[in-house]
């Protein structure tokens, strides 16, 4: 087995289309973990091997892949850079040590690296930077280097310098090897000598000791570079700057190198902490084969052959194949059977993990993504995982019958496999709902319903959970009279329909006397009322806030029957609604949204657009959070649009606030709607 100081877990982070995905296939060609470089275009990728990843030439899940190389065991995970598929990345960076961020060469630093970068940012790994396509045509090293350094700041220093442009790009030369760049003429000469002085210099910041030579005039030697160089990349002091090109895997070699020579191994990474639950407090997590079994649950994916697969990051001691472990987030004991590491699609039987490996069993029944597995006696539990929220929802509803019956095993496995995407039953609408993070992350879902589990299903925007009430009091009767031979029916009630505060739900007062509505029929009128509370009167939505008595009323000897009155307090109440200035309710939503300060105005424009109020903001960063209060039916896109008003770079999140006065206007439109279908069901 490799040491655990001969391990490297990397994560890549970038945009979509930046080529992470080519870069981690040129390494495995490289390094020899595949016998042929993988192609995105051409569908032959290690990682991107999904039938929706061959046909959208993109990343959709998270893929763990690995290489053995001078010695060491390089663990390599590769992340959706599309913003819907985000919560695989997330996940992501609780399993790795250090990350790779991807730059595409023609466009610079786009959206999906500045997030990309933000995740690794805010765990504080150590990263290197890879400038790609520098092969491409229009691409441009010195304006994406530029960009990086507005971006990520001052601290992102070039490590290689790019030989020819364009379609003569050949080769990258490192820029401590000052051997090299003496061979070097002209103008490459003169930009790799300046590159070399800022490299040297960023690396004496790092260490007083060396800057003190360094600004004595003293020469630093390689091998001073090259220690300091590591411990700044190791504290995330200082994040080299490497280029390229994947696809004709020019700056590979140097790539690897610098994941095994510059990255940390467990042993040197920022401490693990988990929680200790009896004393509450935080303990570092020593990366030791000898210490205790720990690990975290961070991924779960579903093979077609070996089932349900449980993916985990061994941070402390030993786990052997055919064993058990505890689940400390569970409170249970799980039987293992074959452990595995695995190579995209593939997994390599292995007998046992220790610490720093990423690793994989099949079919456990308890243990999900985000659990904390060790040994019996384990007292502590990492922090658990938390995942963006569902930004999107649509309406589903099986084609057929059959359908009906699987839906729900296979939504619940596609949950699992993806948090991200949630589904739930609306109580009031009876609607299944599905949500997720965009269009496209839906669209792949339904996508796999139809294609793995064979579910086809309609989709549609769910319906808005409208609520009506009254503006007035009035009194009605309600009277239900019916002779056709033999014992008829007679029902009759006179109900008093009262509006109360919002919140006030329903009170049923009995204010009968004297006996003209017997005891026993009363609850009969309540019964009817609830029942035409629930089905609505002008929208077919739930009534509420409503004070119900009844005060009069008759009955008949004979006819009269618990469902003659039930129907008469049904027919009273609807009746009686009408009468009483009745309005529809909007559930309005507490939304808070984060953007850049250079939308902004876009942003305050587009709430009061969506007859929004805004009731406050504040500095987040670089970024401004606005707090508003905005009516549910104006939010059922605003994912998408809000990535278009931000050019992807804005996010939200909102939850019930209360419910208010629908505006006339909406509430007519809505009321018409409703009586065109309840007209079209009675011509069916």
């Amino acid at each position: 087995m490799v040491d655990v100081k001969d391990k490297r877990t990397v994560v890549f982070v970038g945009h979509s289309g930046s080529g992470k995905t080519s870069c981690i296939d040129a390494i495995l060609y490289k390094a020899g973990a595949n016998s042929r470089r993988g192609s995105v275009d051409q569908g032959s990728s290690m990682c991107d091997y999904g039938a929706d990843e061959i046909s959208r030439k993109v990343t959709i899940r998270s893929k763990v892949l690995h290489i053995e190389h001078n010695g060491k065991l390089l663990y390599i995970l590769d992340t959706p850079g599309y913003a819907d598929f985000s919560g695989s990345a997330i996940s992501c960076m609780r399993a790795v040590d250090s990350g790779i961020c991807v730059v595409c060469g023609i466009n610079g630093v786009e959206i999906g690296a500045e997030k990309g970068w933000e995740l690794l940012s805010a765990r504080n790994l150590p990263r290197l930077i890879f400038v790609n396509k520098l092969d491409k045509e229009n691409s441009d090293f010195d304006k994406a280097l530029q960009s990086i350094n507005s971006t990520f700041g001052k601290n992102c220093v070039l490590l290689e310098f790019p030989i020819g442009k364009e379609s003569s790009f050949k080769e990258t030369i490192p820029l401590l090897d000052k051997s090299v760049i003496d061979k070097l003429e002209g103008v490459d000469k003169e930009a790799a000598q300046k590159y070399r002085e800022k490299l040297i210099e960023s690396i004496a910041e790092t260490d007083d000791t060396l800057l003190e030579k360094y600004l004595g005039g003293e020469e630093l030697t390689d091998d001073e570079l090259r220690s300091a160089l590591r411990r700044g990349v190791c504290e995330a002091k200082i994040f080299p700057v490497l280029c390229g090109s994947a696809v004709k895997e020019i700056g590979i070699s140097l790539l690897i190198q610098a994941i095994e020579d510059l990255l940390p191994s467990p042993l040197e990474a920022v401490p693990v902490q988990a929680k200790e639950k009896e004393k509450d407090e935080l303990v570092a997590i020593e990366p030791k084969k000898e210490a205790g079994f720990s690990a975290l649950v961070f991924k779960s994916l579903i093979d077609p052959f070996i089932g349900q697969l449980t993916i985990f990051r061994v941070f402390s001691g030993t786990l052997k194949s055919d064993s058990s472990f505890y689940n400390v987030t569970k409170k249970c004991k799980e039987r293992i059977g074959q452990l595995f590491i695995l190579q995209g699609k593939e997994q390599k039987a292995v007998s046992e993990v220790s610490a720093g490996d990423i690793a994989a069993v099949a079919k456990l029944k308890e243990t999900c993504l985000s659990d904390t597995i060790g040994t019996d006696g384990t007292k502590f539990e990492f922090e658990p995982i938390v995942m963006p929220e569902a930004a999107i929802s649509l309406s589903v509803k099986p084609k057929s019958r059959h359908d009906e019956e699987k839906i729900m095993t296979a939504l619940a496995k596609l949950n699992s496999e993806d948090p991200t995407f949630k589904y739930s039953r609306e109580q009031q609408t009876k609607e299944l709902i599905i949500s997720g993070l965009g269009d496209m992350h839906l669209t792949v879902m339904v996508n796999k319903l139809k294609n793995d589990f064979k579910v086809d299903v309609d989709l549609g925007m769910p319906k808005v959970a409208y609520k009506e009430t009254i503006k007035k009091s009035v009194q009605i009767q309600g009277k239900y009279k019916k002779q056709s031979g033999g014992r008829g029916q007679y029902g009759d009630v006179w109900l008093e329909l009262e509006p109360l505060p919002r919140g006030g739900d329903f009170e049923f007062v009995n204010k009968i006397v004297g006996g003209v509505v017997p005891r026993q029929y009363i609850p009969a009128v309540e019964k009817g009322v609830r029942q035409a509370m629930e089905e609505g009167a002008i929208a077919g939505y739930p009534t509420v806030d409503m004070k119900v008595t009844i005060y009069d009323g008759s009955y008949h000897n004979v006819d009269s029957s618990e469902m003659a009155f039930k129907i008469a307090g049904s027919m009273a109440f609807k009746q009686g609604v009408e009468k009483a200035s009745p309005i529809l309710l909007e559930p309005v939503m507490n939304v808070e949204i984060i953007v850049p300060e250079d939308t902004m105005g876009s942003i305050t424009g587009d709430i009061n657009s969506r007859r929004g109020r805004i009731m406050g903001m504040e500095s987040k960063g670089a970024n401004q959070v606005v707090k508003a209060q905005i009516p549910l039916a104006e939010m059922l896109k605003y994912a998408t649009e809000l990535r278009s008003l931000t050019a992807g770079r804005g996010a939200y999140h909102m939850e019930f606030s209360h419910y208010e006065d629908t505006p006339a206007k909406i509430t007519q439109s809505i009321i018409a709607q409703y009586q065109e279908s309840k007209q079209h069901e009675k011509e069916e």
